[in-house]
């Protein structure tokens, strides 16, 4: 007995060509242009959750060692958290920026608190 594929395989263009809706031309109407379009835009969107995640880190180090360099001209980053490490304070580095950022009198009591060590 032959097996038909007519409602399974609507179902599927359908589902595809629902991701594939705003796409420029016959992207977003064509089945089979549709798919290469859906695979390569899901290709990008899974690299760039990932390039997302390294530039927000790059912010956060940026932010603190401006705030690092306001309260200690002479110490940067680098310096700043060497200095957490040598006295077991392990906090990351968004809590880090938060606290430059929103609680400056609790960021420059640890700033000159890792000078002394430092």
């Amino acid at each position: 007995m032959r097996i038909k594929s007519g409602t399974v395989r609507k179902k599927r263009v359908k589902a595809l060509l629902k991701k594939a809706k705003g796409f420029r031309g016959s992207s977003h109407a064509r089945f089979a242009v549709a798919k290469e379009k859906v695979l390569q835009a899901e290709r990008y969107q899974y690299v760039s959750r990932r390039l997302f995640k390294r530039d927000v880190r790059s912010l956060w180090i940026q932010r603190i060692n401006i705030a690092v360099r306001m309260i200690e001209p002479e110490m940067n980053y680098s310096q700043f958290i060497h200095g957490l490490k040598t006295i077991n304070l392990t906090l990351n580095r968004k809590v880090l920026a938060q606290m430059a950022v929103e609680d400056k009198s609790a960021f420059e009591k640890l700033v000159k608190q890792v000078k002394a060590i430092v």
